[in-house]
């Protein structure tokens, strides 16, 4: 019985290795196979963990009994509100980088699949939110911060460790800014108030600078934190130069 446990466990290892390696190789803000691997490493406990995680609130606690969805989004209509509104700020952010409103999610009683689906509806509002970019830099960032939040979701964890790979393999040029990213990403989402259950759908009008006060987020962390987390390298650099390092 323990040499079938044990079989199990490594048949799960092995798996889970497999499809990794499948997700290294799509781009950085691509989720792709991530919900599969995801799901390959999810367990009962796990799941219990980040529910209570995302129950801290009474927020959390709501939108995790209603299980809804956000529903459909239409770009061009947000796009006519003032400039200053979340609604036409990510509107804007979706059509200058070709991107498309995820489809309507049905609802769904699985606690699991809700909060995949609310992850997939929810990214790029979190990009918004939190000033991130859609470059290499700019989704590590979201997802750093998508992980303080979700914690412990192993689901941001394999997709940082995915693009920490991938900027190990082809990217070792933007190391610097990724790490930068990485922290930034920590610090804000540390600092933010819990965003699951935010009922973004009702926030369209709302200036987004209201928005980021009344949640904490401030996408520029100050000239001591900024400051601290700016790589020195150049500077080592020209010193290694002075004293003849090579």
């Amino acid at each position: 019985m323990q040499i079938l446990q044990n079989l199990k466990k490594e048949l799960k290892k092995l798996i889970f290795a497999y499809r990794f390696m499948r997700i290294v190789q799509l781009p950085y803000g691509s989720f792709g196979a991530g919900g599969n691997l995801s799901d390959a490493a999810i367990d009962p406990k796990s799941l219990n963990q980040i529910v209570q995680f995302l129950s801290r609130t009474e927020r959390g606690r709501l939108a995790l009994a209603a299980k809804q969805p956000i529903g459909k989004i239409d770009l061009q209509q947000l796009h006519q509100l003032p400039t200053n509104t979340l609604g036409y700020i990510y509107a804007d952010h979706m059509i200058r980088n070709g991107l498309t409103p995820p489809p309507v999610r049905e609802h769904t009683p699985d606690t699991y699949r809700y909060l995949f689906n609310y992850v997939m509806e929810t990214h790029d509002i979190w990009h918004v939110v939190t000033g991130s970019n859609t470059d290499k830099a700019g989704e590590i960032q979201v997802e750093t911060f998508s992980l303080t939040q979700f914690y412990p979701a192993r689901f941001w964890v394999i997709l940082l460790a995915k693009n920490f790979l991938k900027t190990a393999i082809e990217d070792m040029d933007l190391c610097s800014q990724h790490m930068e990213a990485f922290v930034r990403g920590w610090i804000m989402g540390q600092q933010a108030q819990p965003l699951f259950g935010v009922p973004w759908n009702t926030l369209w009008e709302k200036p987004l600078d209201e928005i980021r006060a009344q949640l904490n987020i401030r996408p520029y962390l100050g000239s001591e934190i900024e400051a601290a987390i700016k790589w020195q390298g150049e500077e080592i650099t020209a010193k290694s130069e002075l004293v003849g390092v090579k």
